[in-house]
């Protein structure tokens, strides 16, 4: 996992800017068969948190109690956190068939749809792997849970007098419950990464949101 680490952090690095040489080296040595691209670290958080209970969901079902998650790294496929929509050209141009030709798959927000297509298109990477949320992935799992549930996540983890306060703002005033609870989950720096392991734990394997049950079947 933190040889994996290491890749991702050279190609945050290479996108940026930097030389690509270590990123080459690393994804021969790790062998590497496909990148996930993902907006942000918060939807990294989800899925990698996904990844893991599949195993043990399984587990359960077969009573193999040494049955463990998946093991993504191990599997050759590096999740990649892009830091926003509009770097999918260039993390797709790296990675895809003009770059590491790593086989790409991802999640999307309804709305960012074009520029991953665009991006893609130019890359010359297939556009099937990628899912597409509504509004984003943490809607999918507010919706999923349903608000009530949600609701006691944050009670469990102690954040409810910050979430009775934001109800308060005259903002949040009238909106329905799921629009105040997605836009709680941006309102403090490293709360929707929190988060999205957190909801993600907290769903029934049957709720799991299509984009991200999708996203996860295809790897």
């Amino acid at each position: 996992m933190a040889d994996m680490r290491a890749f991702r952090d050279e190609v945050t690095d290479w996108a940026a800017g930097g030389p690509g040489e270590a990123a080459r080296e690393l994804a021969a040595r790790l062998g590497v068969r496909t990148a996930v691209l993902l907006e942000g670290p918060s939807d990294l958080a989800a899925v990698e948190t996904l990844a893991a209970r599949r195993g043990r969901d399984l587990a359960a079902v077969e009573t193999l109690a040494a049955r463990r998650g998946r093991d993504l790294a191990a599997e050759g496929v590096c999740v990649v956190p892009m830091g926003g929509a509009m770097s999918v050209g260039r993390y797709a141009s790296l990675l895809g068939p003009p770059g590491l030709a790593l086989r790409l798959a991802g999640l999307c927000d309804e709305r960012e749809q074009p520029f991953y297509d665009r991006g893609l298109e130019r890359a010359g990477a297939p556009r099937r792997d990628f899912f597409v949320c509504v509004s984003d992935l943490e809607e999918e799992l507010i919706r999923a849970l349903g608000p009530a549930k949600v609701e006691e996540v944050i009670r469990d983890e102690g954040d409810i007098r910050a979430w009775q306060t934001f109800l308060h703002q005259p903002a949040q005033h009238g909106r329905p419950r799921q629009q105040q609870l997605r836009r709680f989950l941006g309102t403090k720096k490293g709360r929707k990464i929190r988060y999205g392991h957190l909801l993600v734990e907290a769903l029934a394997p049957e709720q799991v949101p299509a984009p991200l049950d999708d996203l996860l079947t295809s790897l």
